[in-house]
């Protein structure tokens, strides 16, 4: 595991469960300071009380004035060394049925909501010349998946916007990747497999093996196999990485 200084400090988006909440602990863990960011005060109160990170704001990351002012108050008491763009949302129609507002929605919160933490962030970093951009998308921004066009475009918005960035910042020591994993055992996959439950008239079991069949090696990727990557992007040791879609996903890709 890559040893992280006190002296850096990470803020975490939708830092209160799932990925999210393994990738601050895994930051945690490895001796930096962490930060993390969400709407729900109480889910990320109860991740401090679980020492998964030593502070937390509240925002919604689709309002650009709530997060930037977020950031401004982590930032005030420790400069931000790592941003990890985590906080998404997935919802599954037919492309026929898929609305402007599902669109909207999909790229507010998938794609805007890393373009809103990054601007806060980045003026900062370039001026220290260090930092840390890691901004977890999905194999969807690899790849299709049927009914999920709007959730897929947002994450494929998300691999242009890091590969983008990394190329006009790579000579400020700031590097800009995507973790890209494939379908996660958090509470986004089981919402899905209650839609497919409710769809389909499946067993949760049979819901379930439909998304893990993706994974060559069999299974739901774990949080914390995403959060390994994450904080190896974090280190010292990948000062040469960026640009890059880092995929956990048993081999899908």
């Amino acid at each position: 595991m890559p040893a992280l200084s006190a002296s850096r400090h990470a803020l975490v988006t939708g830092g209160g469960r799932g990925i999210g909440r393994a990738v601050a602990e895994a930051l945690t863990r490895a001796g930096a300071s962490v930060t993390i960011l969400g709407r729900d005060r109480a889910t990320l109160d109860r991740a401090v009380q679980d020492c998964v990170a030593q502070h937390a704001v509240v925002a919604d990351v689709t309002d650009r004035a709530a997060v930037a002012a977020a950031i401004a108050q982590a930032a005030a008491r420790q400069p931000l060394d790592i941003l990890v763009a985590n906080a998404g949302a997935a919802e599954s129609a037919p492309f026929g049925k898929s609305d402007a507002a599902l669109f909207r929605r999909m790229i507010d919160v998938n794609l805007m909501g890393v373009v809103h933490a990054t601007q806060a962030v980045l003026p900062a970093m370039k001026a220290r010349r260090h930092g840390r951009i890691v901004a977890i998308a999905s194999t969807a921004g690899l790849k299709g998946y049927a009914y999920v066009s709007a959730y897929a475009a947002a994450k494929h918005a998300v691999i242009g916007l890091v590969r983008s960035l990394a190329l006009e910042v790579a000579s400020s020591g700031v590097t800009v990747n995507a973790v890209c994993p494939g379908f996660t055992d958090t509470d986004l996959v089981a919402a899905s497999v209650d839609n497919i439950v409710a769809k389909t008239g499946r067993s949760r079991g049979d819901a379930i093996a439909e998304l893990a069949r993706h994974n060559p090696q069999g299974h739901l990727v774990t949080p914390a196999e995403v959060a390994d990557s994450v904080l190896w992007l974090c280190g010292d040791g990948a000062s040469a990485v960026t640009g890059q879609a880092i995929v956990v996903a048993g081999g899908e890709l």
